[in-house]
């Protein structure tokens, strides 16, 4: 039976040392997938047998790769990688510049000759291993990546000038020249492009390591036996009593069982402000107790919390590549064997034209070392990454990265309306009864758990006075409301059928005036006290107080707002034409609510956004899917985006942020390939014979290292934009 497995790789420079993993592993028997990202330092794969495990880690580790058991060690490799990176380049950088010394100020002998080759040597060896071991790996599989690149640079420099120090006496004079400060130079400005790639990869994903420090990993649970015992949160049950105390962060999900507490959900919400929690109400891992002492119930483990699960989101995220970035590694694919040939070719050439040996391999080394395609490599997944944490620190958890590259040719932005651009809160609008029979149905309501006979309570509360429970005979009638009988009295408050089974009619009058509140889109509640009906309370779900200006930016962008709803026809329609939305559609089913969708598609991108188990269909068909936080576990799975501050503007935010994430990936895609395309006939000579332009391939190694760079804080500008 087949297995998905996910490991953890350090180790990776570039796109194109996923590439030379993926190929490798897809060629061992039993493993089926292969998807390996350079950006995440993670590999998916789809074995047959547990047994092929082994070898799969066996032949990573022969390819110059690690293997991590979990985050911990990979971020723990992948600081020992950066560091050993800057070591690597600071060694490099001394005995280059010390070689330069040498060739420079040095006169022309065997004493300086060989101490060029003795510290060239000891860059090659040391600071350039990495590249000589993964590019003979890359060679065995077949895969030409960057690594080729600079080993064949750098190595045949090396070799060259071996040779004339070797034998100086088999070359003519004009031949008789050294190369090794090009090979120590190209390989030092290499690393240093290097260690500011990683270095910035890192920096992208902290948003990711602030949010897992959040985490506490230790609780105190409390015993049958009263006591209070610290143990590790990952040893925590559903249904374990812990302890929250005042200045501790919250460990798991929960549900408060006593005390109350102020807690602060800014790294969870935005919230700038602590909100009081009390009995009843859930509290979140990772959010801050600033002010009292809780006792939580565990309602999921710790891998589940939301904490953990925004965690997981955003690395399996940046794990997924968008189709402008399969474009990008198909192209790096087939882009170093060209260059190879290239450069095969411009020595040929130069050759055969007459032109000077050392000449003829100058300019061969150049195109090798200028070609390397780190830019081209790093264009999509550092845009990806900074994307996503620019995203994150915005509430805009983006679980699907390819919905950036889709989101800014929406057409088409649909709506639903409960939960989505209404609060799902229930709460009286207005009512046309006097003020003590208001009192008189609230105090019956407290009886009930039901949302409305709760906001009919609340209403009271907040407009008149503290309502004190009836203490008569009370009865719920499933699907009518609810009837209260005591001494003086029968008191009925539901709907129409209650009341005519009750045999109490309604005047013409009376009709009217409920008729005219439903118009308005809000629902009634009758009332009915001694067999005398006396009046009504309109229930509405209040709306989002950003949902209008949301509903007119998107039309100003020229997108088309639409309504899907399973709502009655008046209350869509009431709703509607508040928040001034081009199309409504009402009484719609799970199924309808997709089959809009899918007529939608046709005429253009759709973007849909809700938040309940009925619209999981709409959200997995829409080409972006938006859910809301509050909504249900169901609907957050089919999301291609979660907004983590069930803020509408998040809609907005997630347009913005995927126009200014192609564009940037755009940009980086066109200087790479610009940056190829004007330097690879420079490096190959082709200013020489008119300018007498020849680049050094020292000067080549660092306008690829300029490249790259470039293309990294050029990504980065993407964590400062303003959503």
């Amino acid at each position: 039976m087949s297995e998905r497995v996910k490991l953890n790789i350090a180790g990776m420079s570039c796109v194109n040392c996923s590439n030379s993993i993926q190929k490798a592993a897809l060629k061992i028997p039993g493993v089926s997938e292969a998807n390996v990202s350079f950006a995440n330092a993670s590999g998916e794969f789809v074995i047959e047998r547990t047994e092929i495990l082994q070898e799969l880690e066996a032949k990573i580790k022969k390819l110059g790769f690690e293997i991590a058991k979990d985050i911990d060690e990979l971020e723990r490799k992948r600081s020992e990688h950066i560091k050993s990176l800057r070591d690597k380049f600071a060694f490099g950088a001394v005995l280059s510049v010390a070689i330069m010394g040498f060739e420079m100020f040095g006169e022309k002998n065997f004493i300086n000759s060989f101490m060029m080759i003795i510290l060239a040597a000891l860059v090659m060896f040391y600071s350039g291993k990495s590249f000589f071991t993964h590019a003979l790996a890359a060679l065995k599989s077949r895969n030409y990546d960057m690594n080729v690149l600079v080993a064949l640079g750098t190595g045949s420099a090396f070799l060259y000038s071996l040779f004339v120090f070797l034998f100086p006496n088999a070359l003519d004079s004009e031949l008789n020249n050294m190369y090794v400060s090009s090979s120590a130079m190209i390989i030092t400005f290499v690393l240093l492009g290097k260690f500011l790639e990683e270095r910035s990869k890192a920096k992208a994903g902290d948003y990711i390591k602030n949010l897992l420090k959040f985490s506490p990993k230790t609780a105190l649970v409390i015993k049958p036996d009263g006591q209070n015992v610290e143990v590790s949160v990952s040893e925590l049950n559903v249904g374990d009593i812990v302890v929250v105390k005042n200045g501790f962060n919250v460990p798991v999900d929960g549900t408060i069982v006593q005390g109350g507490a102020e807690i602060d959900a800014s790294m969870l919400t935005g919230e700038s402000l602590p909100v009081y929690k009390e009995v009843g109400d859930v509290v979140f891992a990772g959010t801050l107790n600033t002010n009292g002492y809780i006792s939580v119930k565990v309602e999921k483990k710790a891998a589940q919390t939301l904490l953990s699960q925004i965690v997981i989101l955003l690395n399996d995220a940046s794990a997924k590549k968008m189709p402008i970035s399969r474009l990008a590694d198909r192209v790096a694919n087939i882009f170093v064997p060209s260059v190879v040939a290239i450069a095969v070719l411009t020595f040929l050439v130069w050759f055969f034209m007459g032109a000077h040996l050392s000449y003829a391999i100058s300019s061969a080394i150049c195109v090798l070392i200028i070609s390397c395609p780190c830019a081209l490599g790093l264009a999509t997944p550092i845009g990806i990454i900074s994307a996503l944490a620019c995203g994150a620190k915005s509430g805009i958890l983006i679980k699907n990265p390819e919905v950036l590259e889709l989101i800014k040719d929406v057409k088409f932005a649909v709506f639903d309306k409960t939960g989505t651009l209404s609060k799902a809160q229930i709460s009286v609008a207005s009512h046309t009864l006097s003020v003590p029979e208001f009192m008189q149905i609230a105090s019956i309501e407290a009886l009930s758990e039901h949302p409305i006979s709760k906001a009919v309570v609340k209403f009271a509360e907040q407009n008149y006075q503290r309502v004190r429970a009836a203490s008569g005979e009370f009865s719920n009638i499933v699907g009518q409301g609810i009837s209260y009988k005591d001494e003086s009295g029968l008191i009925l408050v539901g709907n129409e059928k209650l009341l005519t089974q009750n045999n109490i009619a309604l005047s013409d009058e009376q009709r009217a005036q409920i008729l005219a509140a439903t118009s308005g889109g809000s629902g009634v509640v009758l009332c009915a006290i001694n067999d005398k009906f006396v009046g009504f309370i309109s229930i509405s779900d209040e709306i989002r107080d950003e949902s209008k200006s949301v509903i007119s930016q998107l039309k100003a962008y020229g997108v088309t707002t639409v309504m899907l709803s399973g709502d009655n026809e008046n209350v869509v329609s009431s709703v509607g034409l508040k928040l001034g939305v081009d199309k409504t559609y009402a009484n719609a089913m799970p199924h309808e609510k997709h089959e809009v969708i899918s007529k939608f598609s046709k005429e253009g991108r759709v973007l849909f956004v809700g938040d309940g188990i009925n619209d999981s269909p709409s959200l997995k068909s829409a080409d972006v899917g938006i859910a809301m936080n509050s909504g249900s576990d169901i609907a957050k799975a089919a999301g291609d985006i979660v907004l983590i501050k069930n803020d509408l503007q998040g809609v907005l935010s997630s347009l913005k942020l995927g126009k200014s994430t192609i564009r940037t990936i755009k940009e980086n895609l066109f200087w790479a390939f610009i940056y190829n395309i004007i330097c690879i006939p420079v490096a190959a000579g082709v200013l020489y014979p008119m300018f007498g332009v020849l680049l050094n391939p020292v000067y080549g190694a660092l306008a690829m290292c300029f490249s790259s760079v470039t293309v990294v804080l050029n990504s980065l500008r993407l964590r400062f934009l303003k959503l």
